[in-house]
């Protein structure tokens, strides 16, 4: 008989429990679902359930994670690339477009199939952190769709709007499920690569964002650190800059796109204070986009952007941040194996990046 260690053991219990929970899930759906027959169905105590869960919600965000994870795991690389924005455009609508739910599906089975959070989050950190994952996502498409060219006038708002169509369809399909063609929505997400829109202005705030201060700093990052788009290791000593942001902050990643180098390595490390809220809801999302992302674009077309979710709050700590900030903002310039600027505060990914070379060798 093989015996299994605490954490062998701790892992098996966790999957038990999601397995139960995604079955109470898609038979009762979020609002009916029950803590206690969950346990039941796992054939685990109430408290074996809460060891591992903070309660129901976190239960229902790793549900739709594994799920996330699982399509990404599943998503086997592209052949090649779009040629342009709106056949990146219209591709990746159809990827995103195959969670729609079936007219046969039941209402529950078609919530957790479509990954929705309808009547999940309440509260106004929970809502905050969606709206700045929502930004978050259309930057990365935005990033994506441009094939490794700079971002054009008005990319990320086609995003967003991209985005904005495929959620709103997605919530009508949660009441009307079999209503909209998804091939015309695709093709309508396509075209939106040609709608004219507003160019994506800088953040009015970047010129009064203070400078970052010079250092010459050693420091040793934490190992073990992967990017959730390419799976490949990540070295924050890099030259380059690193933002480190809390999930609430998550947009502000924008400021350092806007100023970095063209021969940066850039690294969003996503950090919270909350691993089994907030912390999970930006996995799922994330995640769930890379999945869709991956489908569509070769692995050097991707966003050079490395994204490092960080829920143990290592990096933070290393730097020496508070880690349990989901409002946290904070950037480094590293250069030769040394941090040679930081800046925290509104604009600190901004700072880091337009810190210049001439500013490295200060003492």
């Amino acid at each position: 008989m093989v015996r299994l260690n605490r954490a062998q053991q701790q892992e098996r219990t966790r999957a038990s429990v999601l397995v139960a929970a995604r079955e109470e899930f898609a038979e009762y759906g979020y609002a009916d679902a029950k803590v206690d027959r969950i346990a039941e169905r796992a054939e685990l105590t109430r408290g074996a359930v809460y060891s591992n869960f903070t309660g129901k919600r976190s239960l229902y965000l790793a549900v739709l994670t594994a799920a996330a994870e699982q399509a990404r795991a599943a998503a086997g690389p592209p052949p090649a690339s779009p040629a342009d924005a709106e056949q990146a455009l219209g591709a990746f609508a159809r990827v995103w477009l195959e969670r729609l739910p079936l007219a046969g599906d039941t209402p529950s089975h078609g919530h957790l199939q479509l990954r929705s959070l309808s009547g999940v989050l309440t509260g106004e950190p929970a809502r905050e952190a969606l709206a700045e994952l929502a930004r978050f996502e259309a930057l990365l498409l935005a990033l994506a769709i441009e094939l490794h060219g700079t971002l054009r006038p008005g990319t990320v708002r086609r995003a967003q709007l991209a985005l904005t169509l495929l959620h709103g369809t997605a919530s009508l399909a949660e009441s009307a499920p079999g209503v909209g063609d998804p091939f015309d929505i695709a093709r309508a997400a396509g075209h939106l690569a040609a709608t004219p829109l507003t160019e994506d202005a800088a953040p009015p705030h970047l010129p009064y964002v203070a400078p970052a201060s010079a250092t010459r700093t050693d420091w040793q990052p934490p190992r073990d650190l992967v990017d959730e788009l390419t799976g490949l290791p990540v070295d924050l000593a890099e030259d380059g800059v690193v933002t480190v942001l809390g999930v609430r902050r998550l947009s502000a990643a924008a400021d350092m796109l806007h100023s970095a180098r063209p021969d940066d390595a850039l690294t969003c490390v996503v950090v919270t204070g909350d691993p089994a809220g907030t912390g999970r809801l930006a996995r799922l999302r994330i995640v769930d986009q890379v999945a869709c992302l991956q489908r569509v674009f070769a692995p050097a077309d991707l966003p050079r952007l490395r994204i490092v979710l960080d829920d143990s709050g290592t990096v933070p700590a290393a730097i020496g941040l508070d880690p349990a900030d989901d409002l946290a903002e904070a950037a480094l310039r590293c250069r030769d194996g040394l941090i040679t600027a930081r800046a925290e505060g509104r604009g600190a990914g901004h700072a880091a990046a337009v810190h210049s070379v001439r500013d490295d060798r200060r003492p």
